[in-house]
């Protein structure tokens, strides 16, 4: 047999053992070791002794958000609200008049000053409308003259206008809050969309990264536009969609479907459409909010806040209702959950689905699973659900985590280890942009779990750097459905893969360690220069 290529001189740490060649034709994987090197090949590639281990796969990431935001004033270095101000005032100063100015990345745990205001915004960008995203997606602050334009006698449930002391808003949305912005700035044009894939595609082969899961597309407070969908699609005829994307669902577009069809998108699509470049994934559920920002459910209020603990984004009944339904129409369902008290409340609507309509292997996800109970933890397990922590938080944002919890509940947050010594399958993923959202980061944050002041948040969670590696593999294809194709590198499987300077088993190489080439499909896509 005739190969396409031939790779050798390598370590390939295959998720199953050790190899020293791979070779690939049509994509796949087709023979592994001294069997590959042995075959007769259109082009051999010698890879110079590096380290080659499947490709990374982001469990749960916002990829077009992120691509687009890359245009946005980037707030994520600022230490004090007044450089947020200056950095506003720059970019005003090269905006006409009456433009938007768009910037994300802020966390008012980091500022000196806390959250930025409409009357700063105001003195910073006179005559343009302002809006700030946080990092975490969960809340936004505007300007007054974007302010005029909303009707705030009409606040969405789940969500709320901050207000000062003698009731005037501050600027600050929260939540669902959000959504009073959308007739002002939705939908997304579908082409900015498809722009917006194709520079996080660049970003994440050069990171490693050959597959994702899109947390969420076409509605809600992730959704770009109704047609998001057709902008991936149109990314991938344009060869500009590099890496494999599973896209969850936005709960708000699903819907009764008419003939008794069940619950889902028209035509009865639901997970599982699509093919190896793309497909439809989980439906995503938001349950509540924020850690660092304070508005997710919790059983007891937030530590200095003794009025505080939080609030869900739909009713409690609500969640129950849509978790039936859409368990029962075969959908994998993708919550997101913060909080323990909203992770109590989807474990019962998940229990009670999965004995009204008992379906092995279902997979149903809990995102972030930020503020897990042990109690919780066992049932979670027993319930076959798939936990989706952030290790990467931890070394991010685990001050501001830490902050809102207390010690009591440290060791509750972000849980890892324990999720794998209860039984369960870990993914990882970075939930980008809300972090910095390169893979090899985050395996040094899933070890080390090392917050950005020096503190070991939960050292019983630590993970050992294969463990860390499994999880940002083999973990998130199986949260995907996918691990037939991806997560290990086998015969049979896509030729996806990550070429490495160093092991990134040995923990003495975590610092040090840089991706030096990426392949999808069997094909180089990514050389570091």
């Amino acid at each position: 047999m005739r190969v396409d290529t031939v790779y050798e001189n390598a370590r390939f740490l295959t998720g199953t053992g050790e190899s020293v060649a791979l070779a690939a034709l049509n994509g796949r994987i087709v023979a592994l070791g001294h069997d590959a090197a042995a075959l007769s090949a259109k082009r051999r590639v010698d890879l110079g002794g590096s380290v080659v281990v499947p490709g990374f796969h982001d469990a749960h990431n916002h990829m077009a958000w992120f691509g687009m935001a890359l245009d946005d004033v980037a707030l994520s270095d600022c230490r004090s609200v007044d450089e947020v101000y200056d950095a506003v005032a720059r970019r005003a100063a090269e905006t006409p008049p009456g433009g938007w100015i768009i910037g994300s990345g802020y966390d008012q745990n980091k500022l000196v000053g806390g959250h930025p205001t409409r009357q700063g915004l105001d003195r910073a960008a006179p005559g343009h409308l302002v809006r700030l995203k946080h990092t975490s997606g969960h809340m936004t602050v505007v300007n007054s003259a974007v302010l005029e334009q909303l009707d705030l006698g009409n606040v969405p449930v789940g969500g709320d206008v901050v207000r000062d002391e003698d009731g005037s808003p501050t600027g600050l949305l929260r939540e669902q809050a959000q959504l009073m912005l959308r007739p002002l700035t939705y939908p997304t044009p579908v082409e900015r969309v498809v722009r917006g894939l194709d520079r996080a595609s660049e970003r994440y082969l050069a990171e490693g990264i050959t597959s994702v899961q899109e947390a969420g597309i076409g509605g809600g407070l992730v959704g770009e536009t109704p047609a998001e969908l057709a902008a991936y699609q149109l990314a991938r005829e344009r060869g500009v969609l590099r890496v494999r994307s599973t896209v969850m669902v936005a709960a708000s577009v699903l819907h009764d479907l008419d003939a008794g069809a069940g619950f889902g998108l028209d035509l009865g699509m639901r997970t599982g459409f699509g093919d190896e470049w793309l497909r439809i994934g989980a439906m995503k559920l938001f349950a509540d909010g924020s850690l660092i920002g304070r508005t997710c459910a919790m059983h007891e209020p937030f530590a200095g806040e003794t009025d505080n603990v939080g609030y869900f984004q739909v009713p409690e009944d609500e969640i129950a209702r849509t978790i039936a339904a859409a368990h029962k129409a075969g959908w994998q369902i993708a919550t997101h959950a913060i909080g323990d008290r909203a992770i109590t409340v989807v474990l019962d609507a998940y229990e009670a689905a999965l004995k009204a309509d008992p379906r092995p292997g279902h997979r149903h996800r809990i995102e972030h699973c930020a503020v897990l109970r042990p109690e919780e933890l066992k049932r979670l397990a027993s319930l076959g659900l798939i936990a989706s922590p952030q290790g990467r938080f931890v070394n991010e944002i685990g001050d501001g985590m830490r902050a809102a919890l207390g010690p009591e509940r440290e060791p509750w947050c972000y849980r890892l280890k324990t999720l794998l010594d209860a039984g369960c399958v870990l993914p990882a993923s970075s939930d980008r942009p809300v972090v910095e959202g390169a893979p090899l980061l985050a395996l040094a944050d899933m070890v080390r779990r090392k917050t950005a002041s020096g503190v070991v948040l939960g050292p019983d969670e630590r993970l050992t750097p294969a463990e860390a590696l499994r999880a940002y593999t083999y973990g998130s294809a199986y949260a995907a459905f996918a691990e037939k194709d991806l997560g290990t590198l086998e015969v049979g499987k896509l030729a996806d893969f990550a070429v490495l300077s160093a092991d990134p088993t040995d923990e003495s190489t975590l610092d040090s360690i840089h991706v030096a080439a990426t392949a999808v499909g069997g094909d180089i896509v990514y050389e570091r220069s």
